[in-house]
């Protein structure tokens, strides 16, 4: 049995521990979770979806603490440091604090004759569930890897699941329509419990998956919804649900065009789970106001204007062009863009090669990772040309990429880093040495 001394050296490995990187299922992880004897006296959240995963989880989070309960929170990838996949109350949880209950997994799955085989995510999901077990806190958030059905974030059973936006992502595993990817996002539905769906036009194949079982399923558009928008006077909108309205609620400090919808789907769970975990329209106040996400349509302050955002999928490559379209007029855009092959480049480019004046492609420092040099050929496919105004060139890494970009672009333009969450990484890991 493996006992090791740091996180680092648990996270070297795990990459190459298990034969595959995802191997869906809950036959292995279920073993392990009862060898665990994992169990929660809290109510539980589990965050789904293909885009606003993240935002969503961070917003329950954020007004749950500031309603002065003990709070885990469960996110991934990571952009800088595994911490941040575990949160407890607002903090990364230290390295030292992760630990023990990484050693808590590995004597579980070697408690059987034959040991149980865990992927990474999985065995570091099961090291942050054991670790929040461990601190009998007021509420749990879990955001699911992929899809749902099949994630390790299922082996829980939600006391309130939340379906963010369902589009097409991940079709080796999902599927190649929304309708196939929205039955396997649902599998996180439990009966006789809220099931919050924020895509504002659901597939049918959740609405029937959620009636089959009996949960209690909560329809954007038919159950809750926003009013007010931007433009007007006072910046301020109002949530609607089924017994409850939120009004002159402030727009969150997270930017961006989809973020009231998913704010909404918050604030929907919140409502489902009053009786359990009641908060006040000040701790929504306040949560709204104070919730950060590095790397969500981020803006830096300061001149180029800097936008980071993780978008890596047509959908979320239509809601980064309309953000930036909002932004007002830029002589030149840059784009430092990366990506992993297996994503639909095409399509995230289709939406983007309008909004970019000047590319600057990057290899990442990962196998996954599409090169530069077919990042530059699907722009060419694409019909991005050659000439003063419009450029392609390629980068060993982000932070190369960036520093071209910064040096190029005059005060007045814009630099977007968008793509993989390697390629946000690199730029604010090379941001961060530039301070010291």
């Amino acid at each position: 049995m493996t006992s090791l001394p740091t996180l680092d050296a648990w996270l070297t490995h795990l990459e190459s521990a298990h034969p595959v990187g995802i191997d869906m299922g809950l036959t292995r992880i279920g073993k392990v979770r009862d060898a665990l004897q994992l169990s929660f006296t809290c109510p539980i959240f589990t965050v789904g979806g293909t885009n606003g995963k993240g935002s969503t989880c961070a917003i329950l989070e954020t007004i749950l603490l500031r309603a002065g309960y003990t709070v885990g929170c469960h996110m991934s990838p990571h952009l800088l440091a595994f911490n941040e996949r575990a949160r407890i109350n607002g903090a990364n949880a230290t390295d030292d604090e992760l630990l023990p209950h990484f050693d808590a997994v590995e004597t579980a799955r070697n408690s059987f004759a034959e040991p149980v085989s865990l992927t990474y995510f999985e065995f570091t999901t099961l090291a942050i569930m054991h670790l929040f077990a461990s601190r009998g806190l007021d509420a749990v958030i879990f955001e699911v890897g992929l899809g749902g059905r099949l994630d390790a974030v299922n082996i829980l059973d939600a006391d309130c699941a939340i379906v963010t936006s369902i589009d097409i992502d991940h079709t080796d595993y999902l599927g190649d329509t929304r309708e196939k990817i929205a039955y396997e996002k649902a599998g996180i539905f439990r009966a006789d419990r809220p099931a919050i769906c924020a895509d504002p036009v659901a597939p049918q194949s959740l609405i029937d998956h959620a009636e089959k079982i009996g949960a209690d399923l909560w329809l954007f558009g038919r159950d809750f919804r926003y009013e007010g928008q931007a433009g007007s006077e006072r910046q301020q909108w109002s949530y609607v649900g089924r017994n409850m309205r939120r009004s002159a609620l402030a727009y969150p400090a997270l930017r961006g065009a989809n973020q009231l919808i998913n704010t909404s789907a918050a604030l929907a769970a919140l409502e489902a789970m009053r009786d359990r975990l009641p908060v006040s329209a000040q701790d929504i106040r306040l949560g709204l106001a104070n919730v950060e996400l590095p790397g969500r349509f981020q803006v830096l302050p300061g001149k180029p204007a800097i936008v980071l955002d993780v978008g890596h999928n047509p959908h979320a490559a239509a809601v980064l062009t309309q953000n930036l379209g909002n932004m007002g007029y830029f002589p030149y855009t840059y784009a430092v863009f990366g990506a992993m092959a297996d994503k639909d480049i095409a399509g995230v480019l289709e939406h983007l090669k309008g909004e970019v004046d000047h590319w600057c492609v990057t290899d990442l420092p990962t196998p996954r990772a599409a090169s530069a040099v077919d990042l530059e050929a699907a722009l060419r496919e694409a019909g991005v040309e050659q000439t003063a105004d419009s450029t392609v060139t390629r980068f060993a890494s982000p932070a190369d990429a960036f520093k071209d970009a910064l040096e190029r672009a005059s005060e007045n333009d814009r630099i977007v880093v968008f793509g993989s969450f390697y390629t946000v990484a690199g730029v604010i890991s090379y941001r961060k040495s530039q301070q010291h």
